[in-house]
């Protein structure tokens, strides 16, 4: 076997964004792309001669081939073992599962997790560090830096590896091992809750739908939902992973996951249903009737947690990224415990989790986790929410009704502008930026402005900083809007506008989410000037 050194020069746009580079699938394909990027990880983390890596993804389209370049890669750069998932595939709690437990130097996951697979979707990758967690700004930074000075990259001669079973095999000098996809994962879930209880409550009648949308999810939940649990086949649907997700859109909201949300909201519906993405780190939370924000999941979540065997013991605290609604503040506050509003990305919590003052976290984009890995883990709040519903016996609604009537409720939505052109979103935000200090005392949409400014973080633990991290405006009436380009795209720009709105428990909660954020999107609205900016009077998305 023969290591080659091939010369190349560096390719423009490989700056890893919110979670990893992403790019339109024809893109990684094409020469010397992935080999770049790869290539650059491994010089800028000082190499991986004599390194253990864990490697997977979450089987879109171009996985498999990626993995074979990046088996061949790691052997090329010395890497004494790689950890690869049976047929490639790790979802991402799962590969931080692995990376913390076989105690590896990292790995890279193959993912554009909720974005669209296929030839002509979306693909990704990202390394993440020895904790298990994405990798901080200061080594994305440090990948982006060699990928514009990368001269050449070095790649094994041989034969692709057999990913189809478990076992070790030789790649030169690198053992390759093919683990179990499922395994080490599971197993952590299984210490984290009461499955007794949990199997109780599939024993009793209950019933449960879970949308693996052909993602990488669906093999994790048969295992542990059906074979384990006991719940009846066929409460995982759409269970095969496949390249394309089925020609689907893998994203866990309401939009996307249309047909499950139908199902809740009509005459047949069980009594719970969830989703997880393309690579299984969100979750979409349903109830009979009823359709649960990530916000107010997190927030349920953190206020039932000691009914878990994992988290019996308390909290240590609740991590938030900034455009998350402020619910799990409220919960945070009640229980005597520190509340961190962190940026956008999951990165942003892994010092907080690693330093013990953290327990739960969560983002309003479905993602919620705990310190059992360091990644988001859509599967874990499925069981969270279930170990919650054996114990309570009670309606997913009744749980919630009985939360806000406690700490009252955030009415809260997204709404997402996407495809808008780049230097349109970013004159936009240029300009409100600019506007910030005059827009205190102003009345817009019937509300008054009580305060504006621009989000930065200071991390407690290790004093790292970040800025620019959305724009704040906050009103009188108890309600908040937030301006964010977001990083997770491939096409364009996409503005995300976050909306709340508070009402306390003796006040109006159950009204339509619209309703309730009549004012604040009016407010919003004005303020941003959509329709002359952008030429929209309506968002793309509304979550």
């Amino acid at each position: 076997m023969n290591v080659r050194t091939i010369p190349t020069t560096p390719i423009e746009g490989q700056k890893p964004g919110t979670s990893g580079l992403r790019k339109k699938t024809a893109v990684f394909m094409e020469t010397g792309y992935l080999e770049n990027f790869v290539q650059s990880v491994f010089d800028a983390v000082g190499g991986l001669d004599g390194k253990t890596l864990t490697v997977g993804g979450d089987g879109r389209y171009f996985n498999e081939r990626a993995i074979q370049t990046i088996l061949a890669m790691a052997a090329a750069n010395g890497a004494a073992r790689v950890l690869v998932g049976r047929g490639g595939l790790l979802s991402t709690p799962a590969a931080s599962a692995v990376i913390r437990a076989r105690g590896t130097d990292g790995g890279l996951i193959l993912s554009a997790s909720h974005n669209p697979g296929g030839a002509d979707g979306d693909f990704g990758i990202k390394y993440n560090i020895p904790n298990g967690g994405p990798a901080p700004e200061s080594i994305t930074d440090a990948i982006y830096r060699r990928s514009l000075e990368i001269g050449e990259y070095r790649i094994l001669d041989a034969e692709e590896v057999d990913l189809s079973t478990t076992g070790a095999q030789s790649l030169g000098a690198t053992t390759v091992e093919v683990i179990d996809p499922v395994a080490i994962h599971a197993g952590i879930l299984r210490a984290r809750f009461d499955f007794d209880a949990i199997r109780a409550l599939f024993a009793s009648g209950f019933a449960m739908r879970f949308d693996a949308m052909h993602a990488v999810t669906g093999p994790y939940a048969k295992a542990i939902l059906e074979d384990e649990l006991g719940a009846p086949p066929g409460t995982v649907l759409n269970g095969e992973p496949r390249p394309d997700f089925g020609g689907g859109h893998p994203d866990p909201n309401p939009v996307h996951a249309r047909t499950l949300v139908d199902l809740m909201m009509g005459p047949e519906a069980p009594d719970f249903a969830a989703a997880s993405d393309g690579d299984g780190d969100r979750n979409l939370i349903l109830g009979r009737g009823i359709y649960v924000t990530p916000s107010d999941s997190l927030a349920v979540l953190a206020a039932n947690a000691t009914l878990a065997p994992g988290y019996a013991g308390g909290l240590a605290g609740i991590a938030r990224s900034m455009p998350t609604s402020r619910a799990a503040d409220r919960v945070a506050a009640k229980l005597g415990i520190d509340a961190f509003e962190t940026p956008t990305g999951w990165k942003f919590f892994g010092t907080l989790l690693d330093a013990g003052l953290a327990t739960l976290c969560g983002e309003e984009s479905a993602g919620t986790g705990s310190n059992h890995v360091r990644e988001k883990d859509g599967l874990w709040a499925v069981l969270l929410w279930l170990n919650i519903l054996a114990r309570r016996r009670e309606s997913v609604r009744g749980i919630l009704a009985a939360h806000w009537a406690e700490y009252g409720r955030d009415y809260y939505a997204r709404h997402d502008y996407e495809d808008v052109d780049k230097a349109t979103a970013e004159g936009l935000m240029e300009d409100l930026r600019r506007r910030l200090p005059e827009l205190t005392g102003q009345s817009c949409g019937g509300l008054t402005v009580a305060g504006a400014d621009e989000f930065s973080y200071r991390d407690p633990v290790d004093g790292s900083e970040a800025d620019g991290q959305g724009l704040r405006i906050f009103f009188e009436e108890n309600a908040r809007a937030v301006f964010r380009l977001s990083g997770t795209g491939t096409v364009g720009a996409t503005l995300r506008v976050y909306l709340e709105r508070y009402e306390d428990g003796s006040g109006a909660l159950n009204l339509e989410t619209d309703e309730a954020l009549a004012p604040v999107i009016a407010a919003a609205a004005e303020i941003a000037n959509f329709r002359t900016r952008l030429g929209r009077d309506q968002p793309d998305v509304r979550t």
